[in-house]
């Protein structure tokens, strides 16, 4: 089924004649790729994309750290009508973002690129971001939070998903140099908000 994740509605083929008025669509089909907005933690990430832009809040440089499909680079994309670069560990998910993004009428927007975490010269020349989605794991989040917190710009916002509760505070410990901002919980998923000074 359709997903309402803020002013999002993720949607397949099959459902394109539900789309309803007032929405950003991205349509996603079911494939080798993770990511169709049904999983919670792309719901909350969703959601939280979509309250920064209700905050006024605009960004330039734009990550998706680990994009699967990439329907968050996608959503940022259609956001703010910016460059996002999205990367993936998996090189399937990487032609799939690129497939999808050109979907959605944002092909050149949305470059995806294949890297082991942020290792990668691309990753490395585009930075600072003033705005990185991470959905992936607590364990690359927790592995990844110096170099994710060395490309986070001053003042950038770092949004990290794909945590359950009782992980928030482990995630937390390893970006203690950043603000935190809040949490957004779904089932037994979390979403963190955090700044750099």
């Amino acid at each position: 089924p359709p997903v309402r994740a803020g002013r999002f509605f993720v949607y397949g083929a099959h459902d394109a004649g539900t789309v309803p008025h007032g929405v950003i669509p991205i349509r996603i089909e079911a494939g080798l790729a993770f990511g169709t907005g049904h999983h919670e933690t792309t719901a909350l990430c969703l959601s939280v994309l979509s309250d920064l832009a209700r905050g006024q809040a605009a960004f330039h440089n734009v990550l998706d750290l680990g994009a699967g499909t990439g329907l968050l680079a996608i959503g940022a994309a259609k956001l703010w009508r910016k460059k996002v670069l999205a990367s993936d560990i998996d090189p399937v998910a990487v032609e799939v973002t690129r497939q999808n993004a050109r979907a959605n009428g944002v092909g050149p927007l949305v470059n995806a690129v294949t890297a082991d975490g942020l290792d990668n010269p691309l990753l490395k020349k585009t930075a600072p971001y003033d705005l990185i989605i991470a959905n992936i794991l607590a364990g690359p989040l927790t592995r990844l939070a110096p170099a994710i917190q060395q490309t986070l710009a001053p003042g950038g916002t770092l949004v990290l998903s794909g945590l359950l509760h009782n992980q928030e505070l482990l995630v937390r410990s390893f970006h203690n140099r950043l603000r935190f901002l809040g949490q957004r919980r779904m089932g037994p998923w979390s979403a963190l908000v955090l700044e750099k000074a």
